[in-house]
């Protein structure tokens, strides 16, 4: 038997067209047309994956992820037709693996469907971030088993992909990552969303870094990615 998914999708012709192509596929299909149906069915049930629509009646799509990131973490690929680099972000933010824009073509959607299945049939954590340790810079200390980063003692509250996307950084001093590499890195599988939304995850890290402590730690190397330089006191 394939992978069994969850599709959470309230238009009902879209719904049973990725039905009909992923049962095609050899995939097990157990669908839902609203929030509250689809949490209902993902505690009942144990799902592989979830395809999971951003506007849904009863209970809109990213409140039915945070949940299901708490109560019933299963890897989950967003279906949205909201295209904005920001609402992307918010969706990985709160837990989602991929997402795909609508209208989008089935091969593309199989394809995230193979890579996120294929990189999260163990841990959905990176392996970087399974291993124990301190990075350091400076007067900044980051805390892989504590999940903590500190800038001179003081903590700074970071996201699950704002923390990964530091300790990558900070693994690689002195080396220049390019925004495809640190997509991969931190998503933890081969990415293959708009690298935009780096530059997004890299200005809320200088929001809360860079510009509270007067420092640059975080430097663009244009036309190539981004590095942390080794700490010059």
């Amino acid at each position: 038997m394939g992978a069994h998914i969850l599709v959470v999708e309230d238009e009902e012709k879209l719904a049973r067209f990725v039905e009909l192509e992923l049962v095609h596929e050899g995939y097990q299909v157990t669908k839902a047309s609203n929030g509250r149906d689809a949490l209902r069915i993902a505690s009942e049930n144990k799902f592989d994956l979830i395809l999971l629509d951003i506007i849904l009646p009863e209970l809109n799509g990213l409140e039915v992820l945070r949940r299901l990131e708490r109560e019933h973490p299963t890897p989950v690929i967003l279906l949205t037709a909201r295209d904005s680099v920001m609402d992307k972000v918010a969706g990985l933010d709160a837990g989602a693996v991929d997402y795909v824009t609508k209208p989008f073509a089935i091969e593309e959607l199989l394809a995230r469907i193979r890579a996120a299945l294929k990189n999260h049939s163990g841990s959905k954590i990176p392996a970087a971030a399974a291993q124990e340790g301190t990075l350091c810079w400076g007067p900044l200390t980051l805390s892989i088993p504590r999940h903590q980063v500190l800038f001179e003692g003081h903590e700074i509250t970071l996201t699950n992909r704002e923390f990964h996307m530091l300790q990558i950084l900070l693994e690689n001093q002195d080396i220049v990552l390019s925004r495809d590499t640190l997509l991969e890195k931190v998503c933890g599988y081969e990415y293959v969303g708009e690298t935009n939304v780096i530059d997004v995850y890299i200005r809320y890290l200088r929001s809360k870094i860079d510009d509270v402590y007067q420092v640059k730690m975080i430097q663009t190397v244009r036309g190539v990615g981004y590095v942390i330089k080794s700490f010059a006191s």
